[in-house]
């Protein structure tokens, strides 16, 4: 089943939201309206909260957690991603924030209590350390990730063409589904 409910709370979805029944989205979750969880995708909020915005790509493999709280981590670690984000595919979302119109590229790694600010281009493979704060307007890449250059124009129209491309995507296979 692609949604549980984990301890008395069931994540709760927005208007319009596609999750492929390969993924699971599991707790205290919550999805944005129009927001897309492709498959075999993992969004674990079992321990803490995850909230996710509208319009926002969560990718195939993609695996997305928290931190609880503890005597190591007394708030522990929620997750939370804005809107217009795309999270590429086998990318890794840990107790982090996410700003708005925001792009992670395919297998890259954004760890424990890192910040990413409003638009934002994280390149494939690039790991974002713990705590670290990424700023607006720039690309980041590397292990561990570092501010690369200026975002470009196109890229900045990027962040909401992409959105709105996994937006029509997952209504194209919504409307393939059977009754």
């Amino acid at each position: 089943m692609a949604i549980r409910s984990f301890r008395g709370i069931s994540p709760e979805l927005g208007e319009r939201v596609f999750i492929d029944e390969t993924a699971l989205v599991l707790g205290d979750v919550t999805l944005g309206d129009d927001t897309s969880v492709w498959p075999t995708a993992v969004i674990r909020g079992d321990m803490h909260r995850i909230r996710v915005g509208a319009r926002t790509s969560i990718q195939d493999g993609c695996v997305l957690h928290i931190t609880h709280a503890s005597d190591y981590s007394p708030e522990g670690f929620p997750l939370t991603v804005g809107d217009d984000v795309t999270v590429g595919h086998r990318a890794i979302l840990h107790g982090c924030t996410v700003h708005s119109r925001v792009l992670i590229g395919m297998g890259a790694i954004v760890l424990d209590g890192a910040v990413l600010e409003s638009e934002v281009l994280v390149a494939a493979g690039a790991v974002v350390t713990p705590g670290k704060h990424l700023e607006s307007g720039y690309v980041y890449g590397g292990n561990p990730a570092r501010q690369l250059r200026p975002l470009k124009e196109a890229e900045y129209a990027f962040f909401t063409y992409s959105a709105g491309n996994y937006v029509a995507l997952k209504d194209a296979f919504i409307d393939e589904r059977p009754d």
